[in-house]
């Protein structure tokens, strides 16, 4: 029973983990991408086009990656990435010097730090691989029996 109560746990956490970076693709970046798009450019981005075409990638790449647990930490990896440039070029409270501006550069912050938070947990996932009831423990143990 244990066994399958930290599986199911696995499960769950791995949803959760993965749930806001693939709705910030299917649901944000796919179906706005001209307005996505525009917003990169403002912020200074290359190409934003290209970029956000591999930004979708590696969000739904990654996401579906952690939710299956298939090769769950190259999936973490990606979204490493993805957050390291996302948090860089569009929550750079440092920048934000304005004394009228103390809001924004508040709510910059509060999105840093929980950007912040999400690298440490792909850093985790990195480092612990995706855990039990995964396809890559199946795999292991395949490849144990075998």
């Amino acid at each position: 029973m244990k066994t399958v109560l930290h599986g199911l746990l696995n499960v769950l956490s791995r949803l959760m983990i993965a749930t806001i970076f693939l709705l910030s693709a299917v649901g944000n970046k796919i179906p706005k991408f001209d307005d996505v798009a525009a917003l990169m450019k403002s912020q200074g981005i290359p190409q934003p086009q290209v970029m956000l075409a591999g930004a979708i990638l590696f969000l739904i790449a990654g996401s579906l990656s952690i939710i299956l647990g298939y090769k769950a930490r190259i999936g973490a990896g990606l979204l490493f990435v993805f957050l390291v440039l996302a948090t860089y070029y569009f929550h750079d409270f440092w920048n934000v010097i304005n004394p009228l501006k103390q809001q924004l550069k508040q709510e910059q912050m509060i999105q840093f730090m929980k950007n912040l938070s999400l690298m440490g947990t792909m850093l985790f996932v990195m480092a612990n691989g995706s855990g039990a009831m995964s396809l890559d423990q199946r795999h292991s143990s395949k490849s144990r029996k075998g």
